[in-house]
């Protein structure tokens, strides 16, 4: 079984180059910001390659991919300030 890890670069490389390069510079921000944080593939299923999941100690965020658009998804008491007030905790990052 290959390595999570080894799953996102995957990914990464399938979605060209709006998607993936976003999702490979939001990868190594988070990776930055907490060198142990932990990379996941989770939600696999026949019909997708299932979605990046960052962790330390449980869930920190998700990078859910579309076309053109990664829409991280923080686990709640992961989330960032919020001061434009979103109603939930995900941003899309383009």
């Amino acid at each position: 079984m290959e390595s999570a890890s080894g799953l996102i670069d995957e990914k990464i490389k399938g979605l060209g180059d709006g998607a993936g390069k976003m999702l490979a510079k939001v990868r190594g921000l988070i990776h930055e910001a907490d060198p142990e944080i932990v990379e996941e593939v989770k939600w696999i299923k026949p019909t997708s390659p299932g979605t990046p999941v960052f962790s330390h100690g449980g869930i920190v965020c998700m990078g859910e991919t579309y076309k053109s658009v990664v829409k991280l998804t923080f686990a709640k008491g992961a989330a960032p300030d919020d001061p434009a007030g979103c109603s939930t905790p995900a941003w899309r990052v383009m």
